[in-house]
């Protein structure tokens, strides 16, 4: 059995991880758990490049927090103005005890001009999206994909797929030297 350790305690990302090693790795084993770790970013990164760096910075936290495990998983969700409107994504990174890494980033989605104008009044994705739904820690659940697509992509769905990309290097490491 292998073990994977996911840089936060969120139950979304904790499952979408391991389900994407389960997906890539059929005949594999895996136990994931979550460790409490600090991003080093602002609780809502702003551009590519931070929420990235989120990411990163999660997998080096939980590398120092759990060392023994088999592989570490930073996953961090961010927003990036587009002119008026502001699109999400996430980041995932993948690094594992012998040194390898991986990385790939969520598809992008454009967030209604209610969510957007909440977002730039102070108020983060997932406190927007509860506001305007009528939810209670959404980012924790279906998350506003799951809103906007009453549910046929929830935020486990849309992390999970990320997270097989990220996976890549791990499945095809003769082309990732």
């Amino acid at each position: 059995m292998k073990t994977i350790v996911v840089g936060s305690q969120n139950p979304v990302k904790i499952q979408a991880t391991l389900q994407g090693f389960q997906k890539i790795f059929p005949n594999e084993r895996f136990e994931a758990q979550g460790v409490t770790v600090t991003s080093n970013v602002s609780d809502q990164p702003t551009t590519d490049a931070e929420t990235y760096q989120g990411a990163d910075n999660r997998v080096k936290n939980a590398a120092k927090k759990q060392p023994d495990a088999d592989f570490w998983v930073g996953l961090e969700g961010g927003i990036e103005s587009k002119g008026n409107e502001i699109e999400a994504f996430a980041w995932m990174v993948i690094r594992s005890r012998d040194g390898h890494l991986g990385k790939a980033r969520t598809s992008t989605f454009q967030l209604p001009p209610e969510i957007a104008k909440r977002i730039r009044e102070g108020q983060e994705l997932g406190a927007a999206s509860d506001s305007i739904f009528n939810t209670t820690n959404i980012k924790q659940a279906g998350g506003t994909i799951g809103l906007l697509t009453d549910n046929v992509i929830d935020r486990t769905a849309y992390y999970r797929e990320a997270v097989i990309l990220a996976l890549i290097p791990f499945k095809n490491p003769g082309l990732y030297q």
